[in-house]
């Protein structure tokens, strides 16, 4: 999506949407990676990725969520989860995505969007409230899923079609209340870690 400017005429200009990642800390270098390769893309809201981040000590899922939600995802459309080896066993992920997808009267839903980072090739096993919200059949569900972007105008259009199924898919969220309580064994085709 672009918009013109009225300072330049017709000049058009790409939109860059703020999207928060949510990501396991040991894909960090991969991330980093993602954010060197695309962060002009969008305006990246992360946690933990660089040492400067404050990162949120807490075990109680309330505060931390809340506390995501204030700081991360408040002004935030989209959220990438991106998707490594671990990824689907990890409690912060789960409440992020959980975070992410809550809507009602005070809360729009951020977007969806898993990407599968390079060193997973071409599979990895989605979070489970990520597979909650994902078909292959992307008609039917309100998540997007993708390998790693080949360029950074295919990551845009993929940001623009999450931020138009907030409104067009919303009535397809599936976020129940539970949440991981706890962080699961890594699945590693079909080996567990």
């Amino acid at each position: 999506m672009t918009y013109s400017s009225p300072l330049f005429g017709n000049l058009q200009i790409p939109v860059r949407r703020k999207c928060f990642i949510s990501y396991y800390r040991e894909d960090t270098v991969a991330v980093r990676k993602f954010l060197t390769d695309f962060g002009d893309v969008f305006i990246p809201k992360e946690i933990g990725v660089r040492d400067t981040d404050n990162f949120i000590n807490s075990t109680d899922s309330d505060y931390v969520m809340s506390r995501i939600r204030a700081n991360h995802l408040g002004d935030s459309t989209v959220t990438i989860c991106l998707i490594g080896h671990c990824s689907h066993g990890r409690r912060y992920i789960d409440w992020e995505i959980k975070s992410s997808l809550r809507h009602g009267q005070v809360y729009t839903p951020n977007g969806l969007l898993g990407i599968l980072l390079p060193h997973m090739k071409n599979s990895g096993h989605l979070p489970e409230r990520f597979k909650l919200n994902w078909n292959e059949d992307e008609s039917k569900c309100y998540g997007m899923y993708r390998a790693y972007p080949k360029t950074k105008q295919e990551l845009r259009g993929w940001i623009e079609e999450a931020v138009q199924r907030r409104v067009s898919k919303a009535h397809l969220i599936n976020n129940p209340q539970k949440m991981m309580g706890y962080n699961r064994k890594c699945l590693v085709h079909g080996i567990t870690h």
